[in-house]
């Protein structure tokens, strides 16, 4: 089960070093997603793909995203980014507002923030009633319950930063004028409640890592380490999920190449 714990990578890497295998893990999703889109190989779609982010403030998100759909056609992927619900949203099930982004089969979607905030930002910031965030781990769990058994590929990222990696890159932001539109002061507000908020991951992670949509806590201090990690999983889990399938990549591979 992951858990949250250092935000340094376990072994030490040379940047030139990450971004090679940054790299030769792109080249590997590439050739993956052409696959599961019926692009290469048997010419048949396989299973959706839903990658989902979560993390601090400054975790690094945003550039992970980026390196994860870098090598790939903007036509066979989509990137959604979740914010603070509207009032028409808040009029609905929690859940609602996400349907319409998830990937039907042969299709890729990557998340940048979702359902989770019930669980994180709404319990913390008292959004949510008690009643009602602690009544969502089960609705969760049987939501991903639901869309993993019709064969959905459901991949989570929890991006974790230390508390002082995370002042560094918030003061770096505030003193840059192009990024300083990142940095809001709620993001400063949040710091301070970071107790709170770790204790509301370490339970969100707890209860809803589940077999068929396990959470990776990837240690984000170190930004290459971060993003060919989080790039290397992807292709790890779809490399495993397809041969559960039955499907031969090298066979698949001479069909393409």
């Amino acid at each position: 089960m992951a858990h949250l714990g250092s935000a340094n990578p376990p072994f030490e890497i040379s940047k030139k070093k990450a971004e090679n295998r940054l790299e030769a893990a792109q080249q590997r999703l590439l050739r993956l997603r052409l696959f599961l889109g019926g692009q290469i190989g048997t010419k048949q779609i396989g299973p959706a793909l839903c990658v989902l982010f979560e993390g601090w403030d400054a975790s690094g998100k945003g550039g992970a995203i980026k390196r994860l759909v870098a090598p790939l056609d903007p036509r066979h992927v989509r990137v959604a980014q979740f914010a603070a619900p509207t009032y028409d949203e808040k009029r609905h099930h929690f859940l609602q507002r996400f349907w319409n982004v998830l990937p039907g089969h042969g299709g890729m979607a990557v998340l940048d923030r979702s359902w989770y905030g019930r669980v994180l930002v709404e319990r913390v910031e008292g959004f949510a009633t008690g009643k009602q965030w602690k009544r969502a781990y089960d609705e969760i769990a049987e939501f991903e319950r639901t869309l993993t058994a019709e064969g959905m590929i459901l991949i989570k990222f929890w991006m974790h930063v230390s508390e002082a990696e995370q002042l560094k890159r918030f003061e770096s932001r505030r003193d840059d004028p192009l990024r300083s539109w990142k940095l809001t002061e709620e993001d400063w507000r949040n710091r301070k409640k970071r107790a709170e908020y770790e204790a509301a991951v370490e339970e969100m992670i707890d209860r809803t890592d589940r077999p068929r949509a396990r959470w990776r806590v990837v240690p984000g201090d170190d930004k290459p380490y971060a993003r060919f990690a989080v790039v290397e999983h992807v292709c790890h889990v779809l490399e495993k999920k397809l041969e559960k399938l039955g499907v031969d990549l090298d066979a698949a591979d001479r069909m393409a190449f």
